[in-house]
C-alpha cells in the first residue's frame, strides 16, 4: 500500500493503513524530495503518535537529515519553528479525526504547506522506495528541543503587541490534544482569567466529544462559569471555533468577518482583501461587500487559502471550519493565535462577543448533501446536472448560491445550497442531489 495526500497531508487508520514502515519510508521520501538538512518534527497526543513520529524521524535520519524532536506541540508551532529556523518540518497528527486515525503533515523549508506538484513528487518517491526496499545511506542526528513550547507561547503572546485581556474570563477546550500543555499559558500571559477543559490527554480521548467538532461541553461551561467567551480547538490546534457568553457558537466565517473588518479599520488588511473557500457562507460575502472588502475565493483546503494569500500579497484568509490564517503572523492556521486575535477585537470594541458576532454578518441557511456516485469524474460532462444548477441559481437569485464539487478522496459529489430560508435550501439541495445521483451512475 502507498499513501495519497489529501487537502491536509496523509491520513489513515494508525498501524493498519498508516504503518510504521510506511511512515518511515515517507520520511525518507520527504528528505529526498525536500532536500532539507534539518526537519523539525512534532506530534499530537494520540497513542500511536510516539512510534509513528519515531518512524518518520528514522526515515529522515536514514537519508542524512537531522531531526529536531519537539514532542507534543500544536501544528502551527512546528510551522512557526520552521519559519524561524529556516527548516523543513512535519507533524504526526490526524487533526480532528478520532484517536484511531493518524497522519503526517509535511512542511516545506520555511514552514509552508506543500503544493500539489511537490506532493505528487513525494508520492512517486515513496512508491519507488517501497518498491526497491533499499536502505538509506545517511546518518542524521535526532535531538530533542525541550524549549520549543516556551518559544511558541512567547510568539503567540507577542502578536498582541503589548495589549492585554485583563478583566476577561475565557474557557478553552483543548480537545485533549496538542494544545493541552500550552493553551492556558498563552491566555494567562496576557492577563485573562482562564478555565481549561479537556486538557488531560490519555492517548485515546483526543477529539472525543470535545473540541472544535464537538463544542457542546464548552458551551455549557461558558454559561456555567459566566465567562465572556469560550474557544474550542481541534486535536492539533490549527483551527478554532468560539462560543459567546450566552453559549452560542461563533464559527470560522464570523470569526473571519470580525477580524477582517477590524483589520481594515486599523489599516492592517493588506489590499483590503480577504481570501475564503467556496464553502464560506453567502452572508460573509455580502457583509464584506457592505464594508468595501474584496473577497477572493479558492477551493476547499487551508493550503489553497495560503497559496492565494501569498500570490496576492494579502494578509487574511480562512475557512468556515475555523482555519484562519493571519499571513503577517503565521504560515498556517493557528487556533490559539486566532482565538487571541478575536478576543483582542472584543476587548478593544468594549462590546460582548454575542453582539459583535450578530452584527458581523447574517448567516444564510446552508444545506450540504453528500451524493455517492459511480465516479466523481463524471460530473464535469453531466450537462443535465449543470442545466439544473443554472435553473436553481435562477430561482435563488442574489439571496442564494449553489456549489457542486467532487470529493478529493472518495466517489462522492458534495451538493451545497444556500438560500434565504432553510426550507428553500433543503428543497433545492434535495432536488440537485437526486439529479446528480441519476446522472453520475
Amino acid at each position: 500500500m502507498t499513501l495519497k495526500f489529501g487537502t491536509d497531508g496523509v491520513r489513515g487508520i494508525a498501524d493498519e493503513e498508516l504503518t510504521p514502515d510506511l511512515v518511515m519510508h515517507l520520511g525518507r521520501a520527504a528528505a529526498r524530495v525536500l532536500d532539507a538538512p534539518v526537519f523539525v518534527v512534532g506530534r499530537d497526543t494520540r497513542r500511536s503518535g510516539p512510534h509513528l513520529q519515531d518512524a518518520f524521524s528514522l526515515g529522515l535520519a536514514a537519508e542524512g537529515a537531522d531531526v529536531v524532536d519537539v514532542g507534543v506541540l500544536p501544528t502551527p508551532a512546528v510551522a512557526g519553528l520552521c519559519v524561524a529556523r529556516g527548516t523543513a518540518g512535519a507533524v504526526v497528527s490526524a487533526s480532528h479525526n478520532p484517536w484511531t486515525d493518524n497522519g503526517v503533515k509535511v512542511f516545506a523549508p520555511g514552514g509552508s504547506k506543500l503544493n500539489d506538484e511537490v506532493e505528487e513528487r513525494l508520492e512517486a518517491e515513496l512508491a519507488r522506495l517501497l518498491d526497491l526496499r533499499q536502505g538509506g545511506g545517511g546518518a542524521g542526528e535526532v535531538r530533542a528541543d525541550p524549549g520549543a513550547a516556551d518559544w511558541y507561547v512567547e510568539q503567540v503572546v507577542a502578536s498582541m503587541e503589548g495589549r492585554s485581556l485583563e478583566g476577561m474570563h475565557v474557557v478553552i477546550d483543548c480537545a485533549n490534544g496538542a494544545a493541552s500543555p500550552v493553551a492556558g499559558r498563552v491566555f494567562e500571559a496576557v492577563g485573562a482569567r482562564v478555565d481549561v477543559i479537556h486538557a488531560e490527554p490519555d492517548g485515546t480521548n483526543i477529539n472525543d466529544r470535545c473540541g472544535s467538532t464537538h463544542p457542546e461541553d464548552l458551551q455549557k461551561a461558558v454559561v456555567a462559569v459566566g465567562a465572556d467567551a469560550g474557544l474550542a480547538l481541534d486535536g492539533d490546534a490549527d483551527r478554532v471555533v468560539a462560543v459567546d457568553g450566552g453559549g452560542a457558537l461563533v464559527d470560522g466565517d464570523r470569526l473571519l468577518a470580525l477580524c477582517a473588518v477590524d483589520r481594515r479599520d486599523r489599516g492592517r488588511l493588506a489590499g483590503n482583501t480577504v481570501v475564503v473557500t467556496v464553502m464560506t457562507n453567502l452572508g460573509f460575502r455580502l457583509a464584506m461587500a457592505e464594508h468595501g472588502i474584496e473577497v477572493v475565493e479558492t477551493q476547499v483546503g487551508d493550503r489553497y487559502v495560503l497559496e492565494a494569500l501569498e500570490r496576492g500579497g494579502w494578509s487574511l484568509g480562512g475557512e468556515q471550519s475555523g482555519h484562519v490564517i493571519f499571513r503577517d503572523l503565521a504560515t498556517t492556521g493557528d487556533g490559539l493565535l486566532t482565538g487571541l486575535q478575536l478576543l483582542d477585537v472584543v476587548r478593544r470594541a468594549g462590546r460582548p462577543l454575542a453582539e459583535l458576532a450578530t452584527d458581523a454578518m447574517q448567516r444564510f441557511p446552508q444545506v450540504l448533501r453528500n451524493v455517492r456516485v459511480a465516479s466523481r469524474d463524471g460530473l464535469d460532462g453531466a450537462a443535465v446536472v449543470w442545466d439544473e444548477v443554472a435553473a436553481a441559481e435562477a430561482r435563488l437569485g442574489e439571496r442564494g448560491r449553489v456549489v457542486l464539487r467532487p470529493s478529493g478522496t472518495e466517489p462522492v459529489v458534495r451538493v451545497m445550497v444556500e438560500a434565504a430560508t432553510e426550507e428553500q435550501a433543503e428543497t433545492e439541495a434535495a432536488h440537485l442531489a437526486s439529479v446528480v445521483e441519476n446522472a453520475c451512475q
